[in-house]
């Protein structure tokens, strides 16, 4: 009878345990399917490659997620994990982290989506001894790993570099966005020489968000300050926050000065801005991928009414705008328009929005289904003119009345720039 005691529990145990597998089976599928229907099977950037052979299905990737709610990235089908909505996937790396079985590997770009990445050893150094690379240049646009990785690069500066000599500095960073203001944090705690430069504000690529934006981040750790647990902020906060950071701690920062060269001089650099020159032992590049947009080249794109990023949507209340992308900048951009009053359409040359996550695919179909916004699907823009724009849609010619064009067409990876400096790029295939 003592058996029986204990065996009624496990069976209880392996029953609802089997009960949950199929219910995750069964979602795994459905997601699955949907994304393949929708057609967003390219993953954004940084992705899990899961391998079958090696993988012992337990889960474990799939509650470390941190991204979406479980099982909506990850899934599991026939007791394998598998990547089941690749363009959900932003880059954590938790799930490599936690699978015990090193059946996870993460890469960039895929078979049929190439990604150009600056060549990097595992401590950040380029090609080119003494430059260093961290954050969204170097492929990590999520804000915590970006802040990580500066963190890292600048510990590798300090342990692995020789510093400066006489009025030469330690180092030069340039950019001050997530892994820009960790790096000069870090800089800063170990006591370098070093000067910060930044061609716009503090907060680099999250100045240039739309007001109002919802950053999404997850729990990091600051140089100096320690942990930061924001999980869900806006632009304006997450700036906030960093402002007060840079008060408390005396960080200074070169706000509007741009970085034109950057040469070398024997074992150091000699770093050109449109403020002056400085010479530094080693140079941390920590800048966006896109500080040169993506322009359309069509006539008219020169006017004063064609602009490349959205900063306040209430400019434009009543105006009639064409924003033109099909990424989250895109999305984001004309939602947030449409909800103030804008009357807007979205130009995409695709038939989906392979790479936008799902909370602004479902802004911009709300949106649509209000009204607000009107969705050009498989369309081009030909030509802009002062009160309106031609398209292409589907062989059709269209003429849309425009008081305003915004193109989020993405960015071009300053390739001039880094082969300038002598900086190997890249195209990964799907490779680590």
């Amino acid at each position: 009878m003592e058996y029986i005691a204990y065996a009624i529990p496990l069976i209880i145990f392996v029953a609802w345990y089997g009960v949950r597998r199929r219910q995750l089976q069964r979602v795994s599928i459905a997601t699955r399917q949907e994304t393949i229907e929708s057609g967003l099977t390219e993953p954004a950037s940084l992705h899990p490659v899961i391998d079958p052979v090696k993988c012992i299905g337990c889960g474990s990737c799939i509650k470390a997620c941190p991204e979406m709610p479980e099982h909506t990235v990850i899934g599991m089908i026939r007791g394998k994990a598998e990547l089941v909505s690749p363009s959900e996937c932003i880059g954590h790396g938790a799930c490599k982290t936690a699978c015990p079985a090193d059946a996870i590997q993460l890469v960039f770009g895929s078979a049929k989506r190439g990604v150009d990445i600056p060549k990097v050893t595992p401590y950040f150094e380029s090609n080119v001894g003494g430059i260093f690379i961290a954050g969204e240049l170097g492929g990590m646009g999520l804000i915590r790993n970006a802040i990580e990785q500066g963190r890292q690069a600048v510990e590798a500066i300090a342990s692995r570099r020789p510093r400066g000599k006489g009025e030469e500095l330690d180092l030069v960073i340039v950019g001050a966005g997530p892994a820009g203001f960790s790096a000069s944090l870090e800089a800063m705690s170990r006591k370098l020489r070093f000067v910060t430069v930044e061609q716009e504000s503090l907060g680099g690529c999250v100045f240039q968000y739309p007001r109002g934006k919802i950053v999404m981040t997850q729990p990091a750790t600051l140089p100096i300050v320690g942990a930061v647990r924001i999980t869900l902020t806006t632009k304006e906060e997450l700036l906030k926050f960093w402002l007060d950071v840079q008060q408390r701690t005396g960080l200074k920062i070169r706000c509007n000065e741009r970085v034109d060269a950057i040469q070398r001089d024997g074992n150091s650099f000699r770093v050109r801005t449109s403020k002056g020159e400085l010479r530094a032992a080693s140079v941390l590049l920590a800048v966006g991928r896109r500080g040169t947009p993506r322009k359309l080249g069509v006539p008219g794109e020169d006017t004063s009414k064609v602009v490349y990023r959205l900063i306040d949507p209430e400019q434009y209340a009543r105006q009639r705008v064409l924003v033109v992308g099909g990424g989250d900048s895109a999305l984001e951009a004309a939602a947030s328009l449409a909800e103030c009053g804008a009357k807007v359409a979205l130009s995409y040359r695709g038939d989906a929005f392979q790479r936008a996550k799902t909370r602004n695919r479902q802004r911009v179909n709300e949106s649509v289904q209000k009204g607000a916004l009107q969705l050009l699907l498989k369309s081009e823009v030909k030509a802009i003119a002062a009160d309106r724009v031609a398209l292409v849609q589907n062989e059709r010619g269209l003429q849309l009345p425009n008081d305003a064009v915004i193109i989020s067409a993405g960015g071009i990876l300053p390739t001039d720039f880094l082969k300038s400096i002598g900086v190997e790029v890249e195209t990964k295939w799907g490779t680590a």
